[in-house]
């Protein structure tokens, strides 16, 4: 692995007939300069604000910029909010390149996405070499392991995190595989929770552990445990067959037509694309750079239900929900579904044919 390594006031003079003008303007500037260095100290003493991490500090600049400009919710706030719940989204960060979306103007930008670490990267951050086919150059991926990383990632502006479906342990190989549940202008939530449960049914049918999570924006995620066994392509495959079947089962609100001008605005997108090498999503627990603050946050099945919002779970209750109920997503690293075993019992054609 590479390794990169204002206080205001006013003063007022008594006067005096011995007091001549000149010593009332040298006495004015002096208190004027003695208040302005006291408010120098105070104003830097705001700004500054750092995280420590074991023995490192790392520094967060304005930290009073408004990252939700609506909400009020500063770039402190939300570096503090991943420092809050960093033992729970570390284990989901841990050893995977990051595909950094930043929005260091807040979530009013469009921002954009940046891969490489760069050379202005501080000591500490770990980084993973990719050599890129289409700009024929490396590209040395950000790896999230710590809580010091993590605060370095929000102060860049990356309001959400985006970590790879494999580790750098074995890069062609995801840990599991993702079904995207993406709905168009016309839909509504409910349908979006109908084609969820259409395919946790399936999965129960073929005996595969499934779990659940919203996107934190319009969707929900669901994930299977792969655990490093096949390569992207085959469990690709795999998800292209499943989504075929759902959009069987509820022709009239689904689509695998991935164009937005072909498939319109009132079909529920089923995303198997995503499992392919170097693609991102939302992590769970991340936040969205969206109107509300919004978190991607695992939900048990029963909450999949009719009632469910995306708008749910925000920066604000995100962190004491995850304390109360910690470990619903461990499961995604859990044993290997068999897939071979899911196609027979669901009689899809055999992969490759």
């Amino acid at each position: 692995m590479k390794i990169r390594l204002k206080i205001s006031g006013f003063f007022c003079l008594k006067f005096t007939p011995k007091e001549t003008k000149m010593e009332q303007k040298k006495a004015g500037k002096k208190t004027a300069s003695k208040q302005a260095e006291k408010a120098k100290k105070n104003t830097s003493k705001k700004e500054e604000f750092f995280i420590s991490s074991g023995k490192l500090k790392v520094p967060v600049s304005n930290p009073q910029k408004f990252y939700f400009p609506k909400e009020k919710i500063t770039k402190k706030m939300v570096v503090e909010y991943y420092q809050s719940i960093a033992k729970y989204i570390l284990p989901f960060l841990k050893d995977r390149p990051e595909s950094l979306k930043r929005n260091p103007n807040g979530i009013l930008d469009a921002g954009f996405y940046h891969k490489d670490a760069g050379e202005n990267a501080p000591g500490f951050i770990k980084s993973f070499p990719v050599h890129s086919e289409s700009s024929n150059k490396q590209i040395d991926y950000i790896i999230c392991n710590d809580k010091a990383t993590l605060a370095y990632l929000n102060n860049l502006g990356c309001i959400e995190l985006n970590p790879w479906h494999s580790t750098i342990k074995k890069p062609d190989h995801p840990d599991y595989m993702i079904i995207d549940i993406d709905p168009s202008e016309k839909n509504n939530f409910e349908q979006v929770v109908e084609v969820a449960k259409a395919f946790k049914k399936l999965f129960d049918k073929a005996g595969a552990r499934s779990f659940c999570k919203t996107s934190g924006f319009t969707g929900l995620h669901i994930y299977v445990p792969m655990k490093k066994k096949y390569p992207y392509e085959e469990v690709k495959e795999f998800a292209h067959q499943l989504c075929i079947s759902v959009s069987e089962l509820l022709p009239d609100i689904t689509t695998l037509t991935r164009n937005l001008e072909k498939r319109g605005n009132k079909k529920i997108y089923l995303d198997y694309l995503q499992n392919r090498a170097g693609q991102t999503i939302a992590s769970v627990y991340s936040l969205r750079p969206k109107k509300g603050a919004t978190v991607s946050m695992p939900l048990e099945w029963k909450e999949v239900k009719k009632g469910l919002s995306p708008a749910l779970f925000d920066i604000h209750n995100a962190a004491k929900r995850i304390a109360k109920k910690p470990s619903i997503f461990n499961g995604i690293f859990g044993p290997a579904t068999n897939i071979s075993a899911c196609i027979k019992k669901l009689k899809l054609p055999a992969l490759g044919n």
